[in-house]
Protein backbone atom coordinates (compact mmCIF):
# COMPACT_ATOMS: atom_id res chain seq x y z
CA UNK A 1 0.00 0.00 0.00
CA UNK A 2 2.94 2.35 -0.02
CA UNK A 3 1.40 3.40 -3.20
CA UNK A 4 -0.82 5.21 -1.54
CA UNK A 5 0.39 7.36 -1.70
CA UNK A 6 1.45 7.91 -4.73
CA UNK A 7 0.32 11.24 -3.49
CA UNK A 8 3.37 11.77 -1.29
CA UNK A 9 6.26 10.14 -3.10
CA UNK A 10 9.46 12.11 -3.15
CA UNK A 11 12.62 10.32 -4.15
CA UNK A 12 15.41 10.48 -6.70
CA UNK A 13 14.57 9.67 -10.31
CA UNK A 14 15.54 6.15 -11.29
CA UNK A 15 14.87 6.51 -14.98
CA UNK A 16 16.26 6.38 -18.45
CA UNK A 17 16.34 9.64 -20.38
CA UNK A 18 13.20 10.93 -22.02
CA UNK A 19 14.98 10.47 -25.33
CA UNK A 20 14.60 6.73 -24.87
CA UNK A 21 10.87 7.12 -25.30
CA UNK A 22 10.91 9.74 -28.01
CA UNK A 23 13.23 7.79 -30.24
CA UNK A 24 16.16 10.21 -30.17
CA UNK A 25 19.54 9.22 -28.78
CA UNK A 26 21.46 6.00 -29.32
CA UNK A 27 20.81 3.39 -31.98
CA UNK A 28 19.07 0.97 -29.61
CA UNK A 29 16.57 3.63 -28.52
CA UNK A 30 16.08 4.80 -32.11
CA UNK A 31 15.21 1.25 -33.15
CA UNK A 32 12.88 0.93 -30.18
CA UNK A 33 11.00 4.06 -31.09
CA UNK A 34 10.66 2.90 -34.69
CA UNK A 35 9.57 -0.59 -33.61
CA UNK A 36 12.25 -2.14 -35.76
CA UNK A 37 12.79 -5.76 -34.87
CA UNK A 38 15.47 -8.37 -34.77
CA UNK A 39 15.29 -12.11 -35.34
CA UNK A 40 16.26 -14.49 -32.55
CA UNK A 41 17.90 -17.77 -33.39
CA UNK A 42 18.89 -20.71 -31.22
CA UNK A 43 22.36 -22.33 -31.14
CA UNK A 44 21.50 -24.50 -34.11
CA UNK A 45 20.62 -21.54 -36.24
CA UNK A 46 16.86 -22.26 -36.19
CA UNK A 47 14.97 -19.08 -36.84
CA UNK A 48 12.59 -17.96 -34.10
CA UNK A 49 9.84 -15.33 -34.05
CA UNK A 50 10.76 -11.71 -34.62
CA UNK A 51 11.40 -9.64 -31.50
CA UNK A 52 9.61 -6.29 -31.67
CA UNK A 53 11.10 -3.36 -29.81
CA UNK A 54 8.71 -1.16 -27.85
CA UNK A 55 9.14 1.84 -25.55
CA UNK A 56 7.32 2.27 -22.26
CA UNK A 57 7.03 4.54 -19.23
CA UNK A 58 6.54 2.90 -15.83
CA UNK A 59 5.62 5.15 -12.90
CA UNK A 60 6.70 3.11 -9.91
CA UNK A 61 7.33 3.29 -6.18
CA UNK A 62 10.73 4.62 -5.07
CA UNK A 63 11.47 1.31 -3.34
CA UNK A 64 10.93 -0.75 -6.47
CA UNK A 65 14.06 -2.26 -7.98
CA UNK A 66 14.97 -1.77 -11.68
CA UNK A 67 12.54 -3.49 -14.02
CA UNK A 68 15.35 -5.37 -15.78
CA UNK A 69 15.90 -7.30 -12.53
CA UNK A 70 12.32 -8.64 -12.43
CA UNK A 71 12.51 -12.21 -13.74
CA UNK A 72 8.78 -12.48 -14.36
CA UNK A 73 8.81 -9.30 -16.49
CA UNK A 74 11.71 -10.45 -18.62
CA UNK A 75 9.91 -13.74 -19.25
CA UNK A 76 6.65 -11.94 -20.09
CA UNK A 77 8.47 -9.82 -22.67
CA UNK A 78 10.15 -12.92 -24.10
CA UNK A 79 6.89 -14.87 -24.31
CA UNK A 80 5.21 -11.91 -26.02
CA UNK A 81 8.07 -11.53 -28.49
CA UNK A 82 8.91 -7.98 -27.43
CA UNK A 83 11.93 -6.14 -26.07
CA UNK A 84 10.88 -3.06 -24.12
CA UNK A 85 13.04 -0.02 -23.46
CA UNK A 86 11.71 1.24 -20.13
CA UNK A 87 11.75 4.74 -18.71
CA UNK A 88 11.28 4.30 -14.94
CA UNK A 89 9.84 7.26 -13.05
CA UNK A 90 9.53 7.56 -9.28
CA UNK A 91 8.82 11.28 -8.74
CA UNK A 92 7.34 14.40 -10.35
CA UNK A 93 5.30 12.42 -12.87
CA UNK A 94 2.60 15.10 -13.13
CA UNK A 95 5.09 17.68 -14.33
CA UNK A 96 6.83 15.28 -16.71
CA UNK A 97 3.52 14.02 -18.09
CA UNK A 98 2.24 17.48 -18.97
CA UNK A 99 5.28 18.22 -21.08
CA UNK A 100 5.26 14.81 -22.74
CA UNK A 101 1.57 14.78 -23.69
CA UNK A 102 1.63 18.36 -24.91
CA UNK A 103 4.48 17.47 -27.28
CA UNK A 104 2.66 14.42 -28.61
CA UNK A 105 5.96 12.53 -28.58
CA UNK A 106 5.03 9.62 -26.33
CA UNK A 107 6.14 6.00 -25.78
CA UNK A 108 4.27 2.96 -27.00
CA UNK A 109 3.02 2.08 -23.50
CA UNK A 110 2.26 3.79 -20.20
CA UNK A 111 2.21 1.52 -17.14
CA UNK A 112 1.14 2.38 -13.59
CA UNK A 113 -1.99 3.20 -11.62
CA UNK A 114 -3.94 5.94 -13.43
CA UNK A 115 -0.74 7.52 -14.74
CA UNK A 116 -2.83 8.49 -17.76
CA UNK A 117 -6.23 9.65 -16.54
CA UNK A 118 -9.69 9.81 -18.05
CA UNK A 119 -9.18 13.58 -18.15
CA UNK A 120 -6.06 13.03 -20.28
CA UNK A 121 -8.10 10.94 -22.72
CA UNK A 122 -10.60 13.77 -22.97
CA UNK A 123 -8.00 16.49 -23.39
CA UNK A 124 -5.54 14.74 -25.73
CA UNK A 125 -7.92 13.15 -28.21
CA UNK A 126 -6.27 10.95 -30.82
CA UNK A 127 -3.13 10.41 -28.77
CA UNK A 128 -4.12 7.04 -27.27
CA UNK A 129 -5.11 3.82 -29.03
CA UNK A 130 -8.70 2.60 -28.92
CA UNK A 131 -8.46 -1.00 -27.65
CA UNK A 132 -12.16 -1.82 -27.91
CA UNK A 133 -11.91 -4.10 -30.95
CA UNK A 134 -8.38 -5.32 -30.23
CA UNK A 135 -9.23 -6.87 -26.85
CA UNK A 136 -11.53 -9.71 -28.01
CA UNK A 137 -9.27 -10.36 -31.00
CA UNK A 138 -5.80 -10.18 -29.45
CA UNK A 139 -6.10 -10.13 -25.64
CA UNK A 140 -8.16 -13.14 -24.50
CA UNK A 141 -6.90 -12.79 -20.91
CA UNK A 142 -8.28 -9.25 -20.73
CA UNK A 143 -11.53 -10.44 -22.27
CA UNK A 144 -11.69 -13.21 -19.65
CA UNK A 145 -11.41 -10.55 -16.94
CA UNK A 146 -14.22 -8.53 -18.53
CA UNK A 147 -16.40 -11.64 -18.72
CA UNK A 148 -15.74 -12.78 -15.13
CA UNK A 149 -15.76 -9.28 -13.58
CA UNK A 150 -18.05 -7.11 -15.76
CA UNK A 151 -17.38 -4.13 -13.50
CA UNK A 152 -13.83 -3.99 -14.89
CA UNK A 153 -15.24 -3.28 -18.33
CA UNK A 154 -17.39 -0.53 -16.82
CA UNK A 155 -14.23 1.02 -15.34
CA UNK A 156 -12.44 0.80 -18.68
CA UNK A 157 -15.19 2.15 -20.94
CA UNK A 158 -15.25 5.88 -21.65
CA UNK A 159 -18.42 7.92 -22.29
CA UNK A 160 -17.89 7.53 -26.05
CA UNK A 161 -18.01 3.74 -25.62
CA UNK A 162 -14.31 3.28 -26.35
CA UNK A 163 -11.57 1.71 -24.21
CA UNK A 164 -8.24 3.52 -24.00
CA UNK A 165 -6.88 2.26 -20.68
CA UNK A 166 -7.16 -1.11 -18.94
CA UNK A 167 -8.00 -1.56 -15.24
CA UNK A 168 -6.70 -4.05 -12.71
CA UNK A 169 -8.42 -6.52 -10.40
CA UNK A 170 -6.44 -7.75 -7.39
CA UNK A 171 -9.19 -9.45 -5.38
CA UNK A 172 -7.68 -10.02 -1.93
CA UNK A 173 -7.72 -6.57 -0.36
CA UNK A 174 -9.94 -5.66 2.64
CA UNK A 175 -12.74 -3.09 2.84
CA UNK A 176 -10.47 -0.28 4.05
CA UNK A 177 -6.94 0.82 3.25
CA UNK A 178 -6.34 2.44 6.63
CA UNK A 179 -6.10 1.09 10.14
CA UNK A 180 -5.69 3.23 13.25
CA UNK A 181 -2.83 2.28 15.59
CA UNK A 182 -1.80 3.11 19.13
CA UNK A 183 1.21 1.90 21.08
CA UNK A 184 -0.31 -0.57 23.55
CA UNK A 185 3.00 -0.92 25.38
CA UNK A 186 2.98 2.83 26.10
CA UNK A 187 -0.59 2.61 27.36
CA UNK A 188 0.41 -0.25 29.67
CA UNK A 189 3.57 1.54 30.85
CA UNK A 190 1.49 4.52 31.95
CA UNK A 191 -1.57 2.61 33.18
CA UNK A 192 -3.83 4.21 30.56
CA UNK A 193 -7.05 2.91 29.01
CA UNK A 194 -7.68 2.67 25.28
CA UNK A 195 -9.19 6.03 24.16
CA UNK A 196 -12.65 5.94 22.60
CA UNK A 197 -13.29 9.67 21.96
CA UNK A 198 -11.32 12.66 20.70
CA UNK A 199 -11.03 14.10 24.20
CA UNK A 200 -9.74 10.81 25.59
CA UNK A 201 -7.22 10.67 22.74
CA UNK A 202 -6.01 14.16 23.67
CA UNK A 203 -5.44 13.12 27.29
CA UNK A 204 -3.56 9.97 26.24
CA UNK A 205 -1.32 11.91 23.83
CA UNK A 206 -0.47 14.43 26.55
CA UNK A 207 0.59 11.55 28.80
CA UNK A 208 2.67 10.07 25.99
CA UNK A 209 4.49 13.40 25.64
CA UNK A 210 5.07 14.19 29.31
CA UNK A 211 5.66 10.85 31.04
CA UNK A 212 8.45 9.08 29.10
CA UNK A 213 5.98 6.62 27.59
CA UNK A 214 8.65 4.46 25.92
CA UNK A 215 10.55 4.19 29.21
CA UNK A 216 14.02 4.92 27.85
CA UNK A 217 14.75 7.70 30.35
CA UNK A 218 14.34 10.50 27.80
CA UNK A 219 10.98 12.27 28.27
CA UNK A 220 11.42 14.31 25.09
CA UNK A 221 11.87 11.74 22.33
CA UNK A 222 8.25 10.56 21.99
CA UNK A 223 6.14 11.76 19.04
CA UNK A 224 2.56 11.37 20.28
CA UNK A 225 0.91 11.67 16.83
CA UNK A 226 2.07 11.54 13.19
CA UNK A 227 0.74 11.25 9.63
CA UNK A 228 2.17 11.72 6.11
CA UNK A 229 1.17 15.39 5.90
CA UNK A 230 -1.66 17.29 4.21
CA UNK A 231 -5.36 16.47 4.35
CA UNK A 232 -7.24 13.77 2.48
CA UNK A 233 -5.94 10.50 1.13
CA UNK A 234 -4.99 7.39 3.05
CA UNK A 235 -3.44 7.28 6.56
CA UNK A 236 -4.64 10.78 7.31
CA UNK A 237 -6.50 12.55 10.13
CA UNK A 238 -9.48 13.04 7.80
CA UNK A 239 -10.29 9.51 9.02
CA UNK A 240 -11.32 11.07 12.34
CA UNK A 241 -14.35 12.48 10.49
CA UNK A 242 -15.76 8.96 10.73
CA UNK A 243 -16.33 9.77 14.40
CA UNK A 244 -19.02 12.18 13.19
CA UNK A 245 -20.57 9.83 10.64
CA UNK A 246 -18.64 10.78 7.49
CA UNK A 247 -17.93 7.75 5.28
CA UNK A 248 -14.86 8.46 3.22
CA UNK A 249 -13.99 6.31 0.21
CA UNK A 250 -10.92 5.71 -1.89
CA UNK A 251 -8.85 8.02 0.25
CA UNK A 252 -11.18 10.98 -0.52
CA UNK A 253 -8.12 12.92 -1.56
CA UNK A 254 -10.17 15.91 -2.74
CA UNK A 255 -12.76 15.75 0.01
CA UNK A 256 -15.75 14.31 -1.85
CA UNK A 257 -18.05 11.81 -0.16
CA UNK A 258 -21.69 10.68 -0.26
CA UNK A 259 -24.11 10.89 2.64
CA UNK A 260 -27.63 9.52 2.27
CA UNK A 261 -27.40 9.74 -1.50
CA UNK A 262 -26.13 13.33 -1.55
CA UNK A 263 -22.69 14.23 -2.88
CA UNK A 264 -20.80 16.46 -0.45
CA UNK A 265 -17.27 17.67 0.22
CA UNK A 266 -15.88 17.68 3.72
CA UNK A 267 -13.56 20.60 2.92
CA UNK A 268 -16.53 22.98 3.39
CA UNK A 269 -18.38 20.85 5.95
CA UNK A 270 -18.75 22.15 9.53
CA UNK A 271 -17.47 18.79 10.77
CA UNK A 272 -14.18 19.43 9.01
CA UNK A 273 -13.95 22.79 10.73
CA UNK A 274 -14.36 20.97 14.06
CA UNK A 275 -11.63 18.49 13.11
CA UNK A 276 -9.18 21.23 12.13
CA UNK A 277 -9.79 23.03 15.43
CA UNK A 278 -9.06 19.77 17.29
CA UNK A 279 -5.82 19.24 15.38
CA UNK A 280 -4.75 22.79 16.19
CA UNK A 281 -5.41 22.04 19.87
CA UNK A 282 -3.15 18.99 19.59
CA UNK A 283 -0.46 20.99 17.84
CA UNK A 284 -0.50 23.77 20.44
CA UNK A 285 0.13 21.12 23.08
CA UNK A 286 3.12 19.79 21.13
CA UNK A 287 1.43 16.47 20.38
CA UNK A 288 1.93 16.37 16.59
CA UNK A 289 5.21 15.65 14.82
CA UNK A 290 6.86 19.01 14.10
CA UNK A 291 7.85 17.74 10.65
CA UNK A 292 4.35 16.60 9.67
CA UNK A 293 4.07 19.13 6.82
CA UNK A 294 7.66 18.84 5.61
CA UNK A 295 8.71 15.19 5.80
CA UNK A 296 8.35 12.82 2.87
CA UNK A 297 6.80 9.36 3.04
CA UNK A 298 10.16 7.65 3.52
CA UNK A 299 10.90 9.79 6.60
CA UNK A 300 7.36 9.20 7.84
CA UNK A 301 7.97 5.45 7.69
CA UNK A 302 11.44 5.47 9.21
CA UNK A 303 10.34 7.65 12.12
CA UNK A 304 7.63 5.17 13.08
CA UNK A 305 10.14 2.31 13.00
CA UNK A 306 12.06 3.84 15.90
CA UNK A 307 15.42 2.53 17.07
CA UNK A 308 15.60 -1.14 17.96
CA UNK A 309 12.97 -1.82 20.63
CA UNK A 310 12.57 1.90 21.30
CA UNK A 311 9.39 3.15 19.63
CA UNK A 312 9.05 6.84 18.73
CA UNK A 313 5.41 7.26 17.63
CA UNK A 314 2.38 6.76 19.86
CA UNK A 315 -0.67 7.17 17.58
CA UNK A 316 -0.93 7.06 13.79
CA UNK A 317 -2.54 5.39 10.78
CA UNK A 318 -1.20 2.78 8.35
CA UNK A 319 -1.81 -0.23 6.15
CA UNK A 320 -0.64 -2.93 8.58
CA UNK A 321 1.48 -2.81 11.73
CA UNK A 322 4.49 -4.63 10.28
CA UNK A 323 4.56 -2.23 7.32
CA UNK A 324 4.07 0.88 9.44
CA UNK A 325 6.38 0.10 12.34
CA UNK A 326 8.62 -2.70 11.04
CA UNK A 327 8.72 -6.29 12.23
CA UNK A 328 10.57 -5.50 15.47
CA UNK A 329 8.19 -2.84 16.81
CA UNK A 330 4.90 -4.05 15.30
CA UNK A 331 3.99 -6.23 18.34
CA UNK A 332 3.89 -3.07 20.50
CA UNK A 333 0.95 -1.65 18.52
CA UNK A 334 -2.78 -2.37 18.57
CA UNK A 335 -5.31 -1.50 15.88
CA UNK A 336 -8.19 0.58 17.19
CA UNK A 337 -11.88 1.14 16.60
CA UNK A 338 -12.83 4.58 15.23
CA UNK A 339 -12.99 7.34 17.84
CA UNK A 340 -16.29 9.08 18.50
CA UNK A 341 -16.13 12.87 18.39
CA UNK A 342 -17.46 13.02 21.97
CA UNK A 343 -18.86 10.77 24.67
CA UNK A 344 -22.40 12.07 24.12
CA UNK A 345 -22.34 11.61 20.32
CA UNK A 346 -25.29 9.34 19.48
CA UNK A 347 -24.97 9.20 15.70
CA UNK A 348 -23.39 6.51 13.58
CA UNK A 349 -19.63 6.02 13.56
CA UNK A 350 -18.11 5.30 10.17
CA UNK A 351 -14.72 4.82 8.51
CA UNK A 352 -13.14 4.90 5.07
CA UNK A 353 -14.73 2.31 2.76
CA UNK A 354 -12.09 1.60 0.13
CA UNK A 355 -12.91 -1.85 -1.24
CA UNK A 356 -13.40 -0.70 -4.83
CA UNK A 357 -10.30 1.48 -4.90
CA UNK A 358 -8.15 -1.25 -3.36
CA UNK A 359 -9.26 -4.16 -5.50
CA UNK A 360 -9.78 -2.32 -8.77
CA UNK A 361 -7.70 0.31 -10.50
CA UNK A 362 -8.12 2.67 -13.42
CA UNK A 363 -5.90 2.91 -16.52
CA UNK A 364 -3.04 0.68 -15.39
CA UNK A 365 -1.80 0.26 -18.95
CA UNK A 366 -2.38 2.55 -21.95
CA UNK A 367 -1.20 2.21 -25.56
CA UNK A 368 -0.12 5.07 -27.82
CA UNK A 369 -2.15 5.55 -30.98
CA UNK A 370 1.18 6.13 -32.77
CA UNK A 371 2.76 2.77 -31.93
CA UNK A 372 3.73 1.04 -35.15
CA UNK A 373 3.04 -2.47 -33.87
CA UNK A 374 -0.16 -2.63 -31.84
CA UNK A 375 -0.26 -6.39 -32.25
CA UNK A 376 3.00 -6.76 -30.34
CA UNK A 377 1.78 -4.34 -27.66
CA UNK A 378 -1.40 -6.38 -27.26
CA UNK A 379 0.59 -9.62 -27.00
CA UNK A 380 2.52 -8.12 -24.11
CA UNK A 381 -0.66 -6.85 -22.44
CA UNK A 382 -2.23 -10.28 -22.80
CA UNK A 383 0.75 -11.82 -20.99
CA UNK A 384 0.37 -9.40 -18.07
CA UNK A 385 -3.30 -10.34 -17.65
CA UNK A 386 -2.58 -14.06 -17.47
CA UNK A 387 -3.55 -14.70 -13.81
CA UNK A 388 -0.32 -16.62 -13.10
CA UNK A 389 1.72 -13.72 -14.46
CA UNK A 390 -0.55 -11.23 -12.71
CA UNK A 391 0.14 -12.70 -9.28
CA UNK A 392 3.84 -12.09 -10.01
CA UNK A 393 3.06 -8.52 -11.06
CA UNK A 394 1.55 -8.13 -7.59
CA UNK A 395 3.82 -10.21 -5.34
CA UNK A 396 7.02 -10.96 -7.29
CA UNK A 397 8.62 -13.77 -9.28
CA UNK A 398 7.97 -17.47 -8.94
CA UNK A 399 10.71 -19.19 -6.97
CA UNK A 400 11.82 -16.01 -5.20
CA UNK A 401 8.60 -14.39 -3.99
CA UNK A 402 6.03 -17.07 -4.78
CA UNK A 403 6.19 -20.83 -4.31
CA UNK A 404 4.65 -23.16 -6.88
CA UNK A 405 2.99 -25.90 -4.81
CA UNK A 406 2.03 -27.90 -7.90
CA UNK A 407 -1.46 -28.66 -9.10
CA UNK A 408 -2.19 -25.01 -9.83
CA UNK A 409 -1.66 -23.92 -6.21
CA UNK A 410 0.72 -21.17 -5.08
CA UNK A 411 1.92 -19.52 -1.85
CA UNK A 412 3.43 -16.09 -1.24
CA UNK A 413 6.86 -16.56 0.34
CA UNK A 414 8.27 -14.53 3.25
CA UNK A 415 11.10 -12.06 2.58
CA UNK A 416 14.53 -13.61 2.07
CA UNK A 417 15.79 -11.02 4.57
CA UNK A 418 14.15 -11.90 7.89
CA UNK A 419 14.50 -8.28 9.06
CA UNK A 420 12.40 -6.96 6.16
CA UNK A 421 8.62 -6.73 6.48
CA UNK A 422 6.54 -8.41 3.73
CA UNK A 423 5.07 -5.12 2.48
CA UNK A 424 8.48 -3.59 1.84
CA UNK A 425 9.59 -6.89 0.28
CA UNK A 426 6.69 -6.78 -2.17
CA UNK A 427 7.21 -3.17 -3.19
CA UNK A 428 10.95 -3.73 -3.52
CA UNK A 429 10.54 -6.83 -5.66
CA UNK A 430 7.91 -5.99 -8.26
CA UNK A 431 5.44 -3.50 -9.71
CA UNK A 432 3.07 -4.45 -6.89
CA UNK A 433 -0.25 -2.57 -6.74
CA UNK A 434 0.89 -0.17 -9.49
CA UNK A 435 0.97 -2.91 -12.14
CA UNK A 436 -1.70 -4.10 -14.60
CA UNK A 437 -3.16 -7.42 -13.40
CA UNK A 438 -6.07 -9.84 -13.23
CA UNK A 439 -5.98 -11.97 -10.06
CA UNK A 440 -8.77 -14.35 -11.05
CA UNK A 441 -11.13 -15.55 -8.33
CA UNK A 442 -10.28 -19.09 -9.41
CA UNK A 443 -6.53 -18.69 -8.76
CA UNK A 444 -5.40 -20.72 -5.73
CA UNK A 445 -2.97 -18.45 -3.88
CA UNK A 446 -2.13 -18.53 -0.18
CA UNK A 447 -1.42 -15.00 1.03
CA UNK A 448 1.65 -13.92 2.94
CA UNK A 449 1.86 -13.02 6.61
CA UNK A 450 1.24 -9.30 6.09
CA UNK A 451 -2.05 -9.81 4.24
CA UNK A 452 -3.25 -12.22 6.89
CA UNK A 453 -2.35 -9.58 9.49
CA UNK A 454 -4.28 -6.92 7.56
CA UNK A 455 -7.46 -8.95 7.81
CA UNK A 456 -6.98 -9.56 11.54
CA UNK A 457 -6.12 -5.94 12.29
CA UNK A 458 -9.24 -4.80 10.40
CA UNK A 459 -11.56 -6.48 12.90
CA UNK A 460 -11.94 -3.38 15.14
CA UNK A 461 -13.34 -1.56 12.08
CA UNK A 462 -16.04 -4.09 11.20
CA UNK A 463 -18.98 -2.27 12.81
CA UNK A 464 -17.95 1.07 11.32
CA UNK A 465 -17.61 -0.50 7.87
CA UNK A 466 -21.16 -1.84 7.93
CA UNK A 467 -22.18 1.03 5.69
CA UNK A 468 -24.98 1.44 3.18
CA UNK A 469 -22.97 1.08 -0.02
CA UNK A 470 -25.86 2.36 -2.13
CA UNK A 471 -26.37 5.57 -0.16
CA UNK A 472 -23.10 6.34 1.65
CA UNK A 473 -20.27 5.31 -0.68
CA UNK A 474 -19.12 7.31 -3.68
CA UNK A 475 -18.67 4.90 -6.65
CA UNK A 476 -16.17 7.28 -8.21
CA UNK A 477 -14.19 4.62 -10.05
CA UNK A 478 -17.23 3.53 -12.06
CA UNK A 479 -18.46 6.98 -13.07
CA UNK A 480 -17.30 8.45 -16.38
CA UNK A 481 -17.63 12.16 -17.08
CA UNK A 482 -17.89 13.97 -20.40
CA UNK A 483 -14.85 15.75 -21.79
CA UNK A 484 -16.27 19.16 -20.91
CA UNK A 485 -17.21 18.17 -17.35
CA UNK A 486 -13.89 16.38 -16.85
CA UNK A 487 -11.95 19.47 -17.87
CA UNK A 488 -14.05 21.83 -15.77
CA UNK A 489 -13.86 19.62 -12.70
CA UNK A 490 -10.11 19.16 -13.06
CA UNK A 491 -9.53 22.90 -13.22
CA UNK A 492 -11.87 23.54 -10.30
CA UNK A 493 -10.26 20.82 -8.18
CA UNK A 494 -6.81 22.29 -8.73
CA UNK A 495 -8.00 25.66 -7.44
CA UNK A 496 -9.93 24.12 -4.55
CA UNK A 497 -7.06 21.94 -3.36
CA UNK A 498 -4.53 24.78 -3.53
CA UNK A 499 -6.80 26.75 -1.24
CA UNK A 500 -7.55 23.79 1.04
CA UNK A 501 -3.97 22.61 1.49
CA UNK A 502 -2.63 26.08 2.23
CA UNK A 503 -5.31 26.79 4.83
CA UNK A 504 -5.16 23.36 6.42
CA UNK A 505 -1.43 23.65 7.15
CA UNK A 506 -1.85 27.19 8.45
CA UNK A 507 -4.85 26.38 10.63
CA UNK A 508 -3.25 23.30 12.20
CA UNK A 509 0.02 25.05 12.99
CA UNK A 510 -1.13 28.61 13.72
CA UNK A 511 -4.89 28.47 14.28
CA UNK A 512 -7.53 30.80 12.87
CA UNK A 513 -10.05 28.34 11.43
CA UNK A 514 -12.94 29.77 13.48
CA UNK A 515 -12.41 33.37 12.41
CA UNK A 516 -11.50 32.60 8.80
CA UNK A 517 -13.95 29.80 8.07
CA UNK A 518 -16.77 31.75 6.40
CA UNK A 519 -14.40 33.58 4.07
CA UNK A 520 -12.65 30.29 3.22
CA UNK A 521 -15.95 28.61 2.33
CA UNK A 522 -16.88 31.52 0.05
CA UNK A 523 -13.49 31.28 -1.67
CA UNK A 524 -13.92 27.51 -2.11
CA UNK A 525 -17.32 28.01 -3.72
CA UNK A 526 -15.85 30.71 -5.95
CA UNK A 527 -13.07 28.26 -6.92
CA UNK A 528 -15.73 25.89 -8.29
CA UNK A 529 -16.37 23.42 -5.45
CA UNK A 530 -20.17 23.69 -5.45
CA UNK A 531 -20.20 23.50 -9.24
CA UNK A 532 -18.24 20.24 -9.04
CA UNK A 533 -20.68 18.87 -6.47
CA UNK A 534 -23.57 19.67 -8.83
CA UNK A 535 -21.86 17.88 -11.70
CA UNK A 536 -20.99 14.85 -9.56
CA UNK A 537 -24.53 14.62 -8.17
CA UNK A 538 -25.95 14.48 -11.69
CA UNK A 539 -23.62 11.68 -12.71
CA UNK A 540 -24.05 9.87 -9.39
CA UNK A 541 -27.84 9.86 -9.73
CA UNK A 542 -27.61 8.62 -13.31
CA UNK A 543 -25.18 5.84 -12.36
CA UNK A 544 -27.26 4.68 -9.39
CA UNK A 545 -30.45 4.64 -11.46
CA UNK A 546 -28.79 2.20 -13.88
CA UNK A 547 -26.92 0.09 -11.34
Amino acid sequence: MKKIISLVLASSLLALSLAGCSGSGNTENQNAANNTGSVNSDNKGTEKKEIVKLTAVMVKHPLTKPLKEMEWLQKAEEDAGVDIVWQEITADWGQKKGTMLASGDIPDLFVGGNVITDADFAQFTGLFADLTELIPQQAPNVQAMFDAKPETKVIATQPDGKIYGLPKYQRFWPASASRQYINQKWLDNLGLQMPTTWDELYDVLVAFKEKDANGNGDPNDEIPMDWPGGIGGFFNPALLLGGMGVTLSGGSGQGYFVEDGKVKNFLIDERYKQLVAFLNKLNKAGLINKEVFTHDYTKFQSTARGEGDNAKVGFTWGWVASDRFGEQLAPQYTSMSPLKVSADYAGKVSWSYDYNNLNYGTNHIVVSAKTKNKEAAMRFINELYNPVVSMQVLFGSLGTNIKDNGGGSYSVLPPTDAKMDPGTWKWTSTMADAGPMYIADTLSLELGKDMQEVLGQSEPLEDALSVDVEKDVLPDMFIKYSKEDNNNMSLNNTNVMNLANTNFAKWVTKGGVESEWDAYVKESVKAGLEKNIEIMQKYYDDYMSKN
